[in-house]
């Protein structure tokens, strides 16, 4: 089975991008697996054109460490059902998520109406990625997409960098044929993410809320402030 991962910021266009990506696939099965926080309205737009979903919300735990930890039953459920293709969706909740795997292509979704700094600020999630797909661009003028596609070649000089219309779908062959080119993979187990995930340990982290600074044991990352 061949396996795609996509991620990128909230509202940056991820789902329209992988529906009209799917529309121009023919002969091949495919599910999608959507990773989220809290919420998502995206399951109904995938029933809607016939496309099985599931969807999993982290919660308070990290995003990234609840992708990794339930990607590989979600890759194998895929293959159970028969699925040719699965495309996991992840949104880059903290502009550093990497929810990237070596040897499974990664696809980073971001729109041009966040800003033209936007690309200096995603992390591993731009930076990691081999297709960089940028949406709305038809709502900025010709010098914002320069400068805006300008930062991410700084930031990621090595991607396919695509333009997608995800009201019209144009651009999306591009990215089909790009998921055509995908491995066939037999299981996730023994391959590694292309970054470490976020990482913290203090006491925040199990359930404290009070303030000060003999409560926030165990991993910090303390400021200097100069006088």
């Amino acid at each position: 089975m061949k396996m795609i991962t996509v991620a990128g910021p909230p509202s940056s266009g991820k789902t329209s991008v992988i529906l009209h990506a799917l529309a121009s696939i023919s002969g091949q099965k495919a599910a999608v697996v959507k990773f989220d926080c809290l919420t998502a309205v995206d399951k109904e737009q995938y029933e809607a054109v016939g496309i099985t979903v599931r969807v999993g919300y982290a919660g308070k735990l990290c995003p990234d460490h609840y992708f990794v930890t339930n990607v590989p039953d979600a890759f194998d459920w895929a293959v159970r059902s028969g699925f040719d293709l699965l495309i996991t969706e992840s949104a880059g909740l903290c502009n550093r998520c990497s929810p990237y795997i070596h040897g499974i292509p990664a696809v980073c979704v971001i729109d041009n109406l966040s800003g033209i700094h936007t690309p200096r600020k995603l992390g591993p999630l731009l930076r990691m990625a081999d297709v960089i797909v940028v949406t709305k661009a038809d709502l900025v003028s010709q010098a914002e997409r320069e400068v805006f596609a300008y930062n991410i070649r700084k930031m990621n000089p090595r991607a396919t960098l695509l333009r997608v219309n995800g009201m019209t779908g144009q651009g999306a062959f591009l990215l089909a044929k790009s998921f055509a080119l995908a491995p066939e993979k037999e299981t996730l187990s023994g391959l590694s993410l292309r970054f470490t995930t976020p990482s913290s340990v203090c006491a925040y982290c199990t359930g404290e809320k009070r303030i000060g600074l003999e409560y926030p044991l165990g991993m910090t990352r303390p400021m200097e402030f100069d006088l």
